[in-house]
């Protein structure tokens, strides 16, 4: 595969070199379970993954939730043969509960019994990087946290990180073992981390992993109105305050912002939004979830797009 090059930057202080975007494999778990994303066609899935990594996209993030063990599967898939292989993120502590919902286990087996699946899944000898997807439930964070630190001394996974864990939580776990990454929701929708946790893990070194940059699709330019209507059942974001009123009139607003930034870059909204949430010096990288190859060389222009202060004055508008 021919690859072009990309940005990259240290992830933290973890020694790995990643692209400024990574691959973001939640949507091609398809639409049969509780956070699913409607149908997805696996060898399109597989398509995508190829082309990204032809484009120089160097890191792919899945987790066993997506699909329960399918976006993994894929992601497996899609590496066999492949000489220069990406880095490989996953997650533990979703596990399947009753007809295809989510439930949650921090508990040491649970997660030795996860990452052995994992491996397996994605046809791996060592996950490059296994985050807790979530800090539930609360009060088993530590014996979730002290899970991992065994698995990277086993070496079964080569550095560790969480997601969705608030500034308390990292500072609660880090002295159980450092904290290598954390993966935070953000976007110009999602700010609540540039109070605390984004100064906390500048602070600390860890190395962060946006996902959401463009707000789940919202903010990609290609979504409207009659897109969100006619979205099916299986799609998660249906019932997603975001993508409903009043929150959907502000989002769609804030992209006619984004498409007059984007137009003088000729590049696309989306593309734009990513640069945005990659500007912040605590954000490493951002996680763009691509569905279908033709999806993916509108966003990369992020990676190295350097939005002025007067491009952010613009976006932003009221977004405060």
């Amino acid at each position: 595969m021919h690859q072009t090059s990309l940005k990259t930057t240290e992830l933290g202080r973890t020694g790995l070199q990643i692209t400024r975007v990574g691959f973001g494999a939640w949507a091609i778990g398809g639409g049969d379970w509780e956070f699913g994303w409607g149908p997805q066609d696996d060898e399109e899935s597989i398509a995508a993954i190829h082309r990204a990594l032809e484009q120089g996209i160097n890191w792919i993030d899945t987790a066993a939730a997506y699909g329960f063990g399918r976006s993994e599967q894929i992601v497996g898939r899609a590496l066999e043969g492949v000489v220069e292989r990406p880095y490989v993120f996953t997650k533990c502590s979703l596990l399947e509960g009753p007809g295809r919902t989510v439930a949650h286990s921090l508990k040491r087996d649970s997660i030795l019994r996860e990452a052995e699946n994992s491996l397996r899944r994605l046809g791996v000898d060592a996950i490059d990087l296994y985050q807790i997807h979530w800090p539930i439930p609360a009060a088993d964070i530590e014996e979730g946290w002290a899970a991992l630190a065994e698995l990277k001394q086993q070496g079964l996974v080569r550095h560790i990180g969480v997601s969705n864990f608030d500034a308390g939580q990292l500072h609660v776990i880090a002295q159980i073992a450092p904290v290598e990454t954390l993966q935070p929701q953000y976007s110009l929708i999602e700010r609540e981390i540039e109070r605390a946790v984004l100064p906390f893990a500048e602070r600390e070194g860890i190395g962060v992993i946006a996902y959401s940059p463009m707000g789940s699709g919202l903010l990609s330019g290609g979504m409207t109105r009659e897109r969100v209507q006619a979205m099916g059942e299986d799609d998660w974001r249906k019932r997603d305050a975001r993508f409903n009123e009043p929150q959907l009139s502000r989002s769609l607003a804030l992209v006619e912002r984004l498409s007059a930034v984007a137009d003088r870059y000729e590049t696309t909204p989306g593309a734009v939004a990513v640069a945005w949430a990659l500007r912040n010096p605590a954000v490493d990288g951002a996680i763009v979830g691509f569905r279908r190859p033709d999806q993916v060389a509108p966003i990369l222009p992020a990676a190295s797009l350097e939005l002025t202060d007067d491009d952010v004055a613009e976006i932003e508008g009221g977004a405060r």
